[in-house]
């Protein structure tokens, strides 16, 4: 990352900046089996209709999401490969994290 240029830096940022937003990150995951309509990812999140949308609105401009009409319905989709290996990466090293800072914290016998 040190030879990127500002512009690209930038652009890094602003991914980063629309994954900061944890009902994102729930819309994300409620996707990762596969295509839902509005509907089924308000169910499985528990968000509101307007919620999902503005998430869903701001992920799909982002590239992260498509929208796939389907007669009536529209389907939304991962459509960026990366964004669910690269989260699970961040959920390990949290985890693992975690798990060293417990172990700190234990009384030695």
């Amino acid at each position: 990352m040190a030879r990127m240029s500002k512009a690209v830096l930038h652009q890094v940022a602003e991914y980063f900046k629309v994954l900061s937003e944890v009902s994102r990150l729930q819309v994300l995951c409620s996707l990762r089996d596969g295509a839902k309509n509005v509907t089924q990812i308000m169910a499985e999140t528990g968000l509101g209709q307007a919620n999902v949308s503005k998430h869903l609105k701001i992920l799909t401009q982002a590239g992260m999401v498509r929208r796939q009409p389907q007669g009536v319905q529209v389907y939304y989709e991962i459509s960026d490969p990366m964004i669910l290996p690269m989260c699970e990466l961040v959920c390990q090293g949290l985890q693992n994290r975690l798990q060293v800072q417990l172990q700190e914290f234990q009384p030695t016998p």
